[in-house]
């Protein structure tokens, strides 16, 4: 015998899809607003450079927008400005759950996309080199 459906209380369901409509329009002003950073590492992961993997920018997952989202290999990558010192542990956190979801979870600090930029997409295409197929 099947099970009833529980249903959803509408202001529950309401609070659901103003969640994700509020966390839809900020990745989309993020995208606009993008730092320095994401937007020279996106000059490089856009157009499937990396072994045909396709990125994308501001990307929600769950109740998270990552900065960079390869969905197919299951990789997130992140942009970290100075602002990340103060909220390390909120960002443990973060990657811990994500990394729970089945994601691997690469960071890179503004500084080493600048400056180092070929070795961080060298880091990059190497995590997906070694990511298992499914």
């Amino acid at each position: 015998m099947d099970e009833p459906e529980t249903e959803v209380p509408p202001h529950r369901e309401r609070a659901r899809e103003r969640g994700s409509n509020d966390l839809l329009l900020r990745a989309r002003d993020m995208r606009r607003q993008a730092s320095e950073a994401e937007r020279t590492l996106w000059k490089y992961l856009r157009g499937h450079p990396l072994n045909r993997h396709k990125f994308r920018r501001q990307m929600i997952i769950d109740s998270y927008i990552v900065d960079f989202a390869c969905l197919e290999a299951k990789m997130i990558v992140e942009a970290d400005g100075g602002q990340h010192v103060d909220q390390a542990a909120y960002d443990q956190r973060r990657t811990v759950y994500l990394e729970r979801m089945g994601y691997t979870v690469l960071r890179f600090w503004n500084h080493e996309i600048f400056r180092e930029t070929q070795s961080v997409l060298e880091r990059i295409e190497s995590a997906l080199n070694n990511i298992p197929s499914p």
